[in-house]
């Protein structure tokens, strides 16, 4: 199983790639730390933010086309949450704050990925002693999602080959009931892995 799906352009050479893993870290826990400490009407430092990310998606050779896809699959989440705050007192105004700092946390976590392999982040991590239970649930959790996109996939299929033609209305029906399966079998492939783990010690 080989996917590319979150950080397809961690392998490539700019003058980025090669920055040393504990500065690319810590420069993104600073960043998400001010995004969603400072007030959230302070527009000129988010835009400055936002230039600051495109500018190294620019200096790194990632594709905006890439970086823009990423982002559009996760805002309806953003988006989902945060329209719930519209009917409070000054509703609209706490909306877009919560839709623009997500959305740069969103945009920097996405930058991040693609900047440092997956591996040498675990390694710096081991280096700086992150407790082992805490690395265990992070590599497990990275795993886990390329399990998920293929069993995405294999519903995906198979409903094609079920279906010769379909309407929106239908498609979008059996889209709704492939994301509720999705979500069963999530949670039934988490309860296996959990009894496992507790077969063989963890506690």
């Amino acid at each position: 199983m080989r996917h590319d799906f979150i950080d397809r352009y961690s392998r490539i050479e700019s003058p980025v790639h090669r920055l040393p893993v504990g500065l690319k870290f810590i420069s993104l826990l600073f960043l998400i730390i001010t995004i969603v400490t400072v007030p959230g009407n302070l527009y000129l430092l988010f835009l400055a933010i936002l230039v600051f990310l495109l500018s190294i998606v620019k200096i790194s050779k990632i594709p905006f086309s890439f970086i823009f896809k990423r982002l559009l699959l996760m805002e309806p989440f953003v988006i989902g949450i945060a329209i719930l705050s519209i009917f409070q007192p000054d509703g609209l105004s706490i909306f877009l704050r919560i839709l623009i700092k997500s959305t740069l946390c969103l945009l920097t976590i996405i930058v991040f990925s693609n900047l440092t392999r997956f591996s040498d982040l675990l390694n710096f991590l081991k280096k700086i002693r992150m407790p082992s239970v805490l690395l265990n649930v992070i590599a497990l959790m990275y795993r886990y999602i390329f399990i998920l996109i293929d069993e995405a996939e294999r519903m995906q299929r198979a409903r094609k080959s079920r279906t010769f033609t379909e309407n929106k209305r239908r498609y979008w029906l059996m889209q709704g009931s492939l994301i509720g399966q999705l979500f069963i079998r999530s949670y039934e492939r988490g309860e296996r892995i959990y009894r496992a783990m507790r077969a063989r010690g963890f506690s």
